[in-house]
């Protein structure tokens, strides 16, 4: 250190300070500007980038909510569409009972009266033949009574007094 204090020289010194003050204006001038012009350039495009991705995360939001919106609106309105089906299915099965219900009545009635005028017509013809049974019966024991003119007689007898009292 003795040695740099010996070969200190004062003319040197301030030649290399003043060429060292010169440098540093230099480089204040020419390069410094462009340098913190850059280093503001990149912070500005960096900022731009982030205020650009927040914009873009706003906006997927929003898509975000607006599809959801949209998914919610096309469920309700499948919803009701499954529902006026439903709906129309079960009135379409219930016209369907009723109609049929209807039918199977009027189906009945007519069954009914058709037996009923089958039996009509059947207890006609029984009636009629069991008259007819009954005349012939009549007619043979009648035949075989009122052979003889003194059971005649009585039994013309009978039904005067009978035919009176009526």
């Amino acid at each position: 250190m003795d040695q740099l204090l010996n070969d200190f020289s004062p003319g040197l010194f301030f030649m290399q300070a003043i060429i060292l003050l010169i440098l540093i204006v230099l480089m204040r001038k020419f390069a410094w500007k462009p340098i913190l012009e850059s280093l503001q350039t990149r912070e500005d495009g960096i900022k731009n980038a982030l205020d650009s991705a927040e914009k873009a995360r706003l906006e997927m939001q929003n898509l975000q909510a607006d599809n959801k919106k949209l998914l919610n609106e096309a469920r309700a309105e499948r919803d009701a569409m499954l529902k006026e089906a439903r709906e129309m299915k079960d009135k379409m099965i219930e016209e369907a009972k009723s109609e049929a219900e209807t039918q199977a009545n009027a189906i009945i009635e007519q069954a009914q009266a058709a037996i009923e005028g089958e039996k009509k017509a059947a207890i006609a013809e029984l009636k009629g033949q069991v008259a007819g049974l009954s005349i012939e019966i009549a007619e043979k024991v009648l035949g075989k009574e009122l052979s003889d003119n003194s059971k005649q007689e009585k039994l013309v007898d009978s039904l005067i007094g009978e035919a009176t009292l009526n």
